[in-house]
């Protein structure tokens, strides 16, 4: 059941409120339509209940705020405007990772398709699906996680008459197994037919809260359907005798040769008709623009029953009801967002071009350099000349790791029913973990693909393995590694990719010059002799020489790009914390 009680929206300079005191409910076990045209304040409606804008007032589900429920998506299953996802990935590839998220089996998205009849584009982008076809999907989502309750946004809009049907039909099943379904719409039609209880809105304000039989009654006109091949002159003639007779009786032309007649009645429309000889196909009573009260004869079903229908008529009429419950729910596991960032990340071909286009440039960029000349083994062996900030695996570590959250803020499949990204310290411990893997991937890439190329082209000359390889080996991952952090972290900071990336550059333009400015300055003490102190600290030997690695990650800091890039990510990440504990505040 839901209760929303006072729902009001923030006010608006030089205009009215959106939404004023709004209180209506919603039962389990029955469908509620929240009717309005468009502008009446529906979708802010909507928004409010679900905690996504800002206003006064509260909604209760099932006698809790949102806010208060530990899993909202078990809860609530909501469809408000287009499917946020990105456009490359495909259906099951959006579904099978919203999966991950929710902790559901994944076998339930092939499920959750099969009842919305998306299984034939299972395969297909999101950027090429129909509106019709996106609206099915949200629908999808909306049902993933089998949710008590129902809160849909105009979800007929885009879908023919047929499937509109299909789809009440699926909201009236749910409904029937005790879940609460609200839905919003601008037509009377579908409200009234469709759903059990009509909330209508009009200006932002509560005018009527009834319920479909009340309001099919009091707020839709009764009119008599009428076709006719002379149409026009029976129009003419229901006029002309309503004027004599002073009644007030109003004919509306439809297309083709369709009558719809306010005022009167099956009876004075077919005596008129039979007076003057005029032939009349179809005389029917209907309430507004419900269509026909009356059902349909037998004949009529029959016609119906043999007349051919397309194959997608077909399908959609042999869907399932509903997709099996979720019986065993899974206890949640730090793994969770782990599945649900490896699903996000390999889901769409940006991780494998970006990955192409470093090897290739790389390679390219280190037999340039050995042809030129003057460029150490290390820099020539990472492809990294003076005149670049960065080399390209570092660069295009710190872009990966920026679309990892650049992403979640333009393609939101996680806010689609919080209104932001979740700022989850899990969430971000899987990016940090994902882009991990990356970098050392790259990184190793790289330079295997460098040395080979180098190798085929100039011999053995320039493969030779470095004296202090260790510690050169030590730089190279915390650099990559450390480009891979800053962009995730900057890029859920400042929610774009194109901050996230900056981040990674700043670092060697802004903050290195900073670094050497400051260690440039007079000291008093140095640190000559840690080595042997360091040793000495640690009592015995380390196995497998342990604290000779130790030694050479206290080098990398201890230089100016590593001092430069530990300094940036610890501000990075405060600044991350900040903003999470700033929104759970909130």
């Amino acid at each position: 059941m839901i209760e929303a009680i006072g729902l009001t929206s923030n006010p608006r300079k030089e205009l009215p409120l959106a939404v004023d005191d709004v209180s209506f409910e919603a039962r389990a076990g029955h469908v509620t339509a929240v009717l309005g045209a468009p502008g009446a304040g529906k979708t802010t409606v909507l928004k409010l209940m679900l905690e996504l804008q800002q206003g006064r007032g509260i909604t209760y589900f099932r006698g809790r705020p949102l806010h208060r429920i530990a899993h909202p998506s078990r809860e609530v299953g909501v469809l408000l405007g287009e499917v946020p996802g990105h456009p490359a990935r495909t259906v099951r590839g959006q579904l099978r990772m919203l999966c991950a998220a929710a902790g559901v089996p994944v076998r339930r998205a092939d499920e959750v398709l099969e009842v919305v009849g998306l299984v034939g584009l299972r395969d297909e982008r999101l950027g090429t699906l129909s509106r019709g076809m996106d609206r099915r999907l949200g629908l999808a989502c909306a049902l993933l996680s089998d949710p008590h309750t129902l809160v849909l946004d105009d979800p007929a809009d885009g879908l023919s008459a047929l499937e509109g049907r299909w789809l009440h039909g699926i909201l009236r099943a749910h409904a029937d197994q005790g879940g609460t379904v609200l839905f919003t719409t601008d037509d009377p039609k579908e409200a009234a037919r469709a759903a059990d209880r009509v909330v209508t809105l009009q200006e932002g304000r509560l005018v009527a809260d009834q319920q479909a039989a009340d309001f099919a009654r009091t707020r839709l006109r009764p009119r008599v359907a009428v076709r006719s091949p002379h149409a026009a002159r029976l129009g003419a003639l229901l006029t002309k005798e309503a004027r004599t007779a002073q009644r007030s009786v109003e004919v509306v032309r439809e297309d083709g040769n369709r009558l719809s007649v306010y005022g009167s009645t099956c009876a004075d429309i077919g005596e008129t008709a039979f007076r003057h000889g005029i032939l009349v196909h179809q005389l029917a009573d209907e309430i507004g623009d419900m269509g026909p009260v009356a059902t349909p004869s037998a004949a009529e079903e029959a016609h119906e029953t043999d007349a051919p229908r397309p194959a997608d008529t077909l399908a959609s009429n042999a869907l399932p009801p509903l997709p099996p419950p979720i019986a065993v729910r899974q206890a949640p596991s730090p793994l969770r967002p782990l599945r649900y960032e490896l699903r996000r990340s390999a889901g769409v071909g940006t991780g494998y071009l970006t990955t192409a286009a470093v090897l290739v440039t790389s390679a390219l960029l280190s037999v340039v350099l050995a042809r030129i000349g003057h460029t150490p083994q290390p820099r020539l062996l990472a492809a990294w000349p003076q005149e670049l900030p960065l080399p390209p695996a570092a660069l295009g570590a710190g872009l990966l790791g920026a679309v990892a959250f650049g992403e979640e803020f333009r393609h939101p499949a996680l806010a689609a029913d919080r209104g932001t990204v979740p700022r989850r310290l899990g969430l971000l411990a899987a990016k940090l973990l994902v882009a991990t893997a990356t970098a050392l991937m790259l990184a190793f890439l790289t330079v295997g693909c460098d040395l080979e190329l180098l190798y085929l082209v100039y011999g053995r000359e320039l493969t030779g393995v470095p004296a202090e390889w260790l510690s050169l080996s030590a730089s190279w991952i915390g650099l990559v590694v450390g480009c891979a952090w800053a962009g995730v972290l900057a890029a859920g900071i400042f929610r774009s990719t194109a901050a996230g990336l900056a981040a990674v550059l700043a670092v060697p333009i802004l903050v290195v010059p900073l670094v050497q400015k400051a260690l440039a300055g007079p000291s008093v003490r140095t640190g000559a002799g840690f080595p042997g102190r360091l040793r000495e600290l640690l009592l015995m030997p380390w196995p497998f020489g342990g604290e000779r690695y130790l030694e050479a990650v206290v080098r990398v800091i201890v230089q100016p790009v590593g001092s430069a890039l530990m300094l940036s990510l610890t501000a990075l990440l405060c600044a991350y914390l900040l903003t999470t504990l700033r929104s759970r505040a909130r």
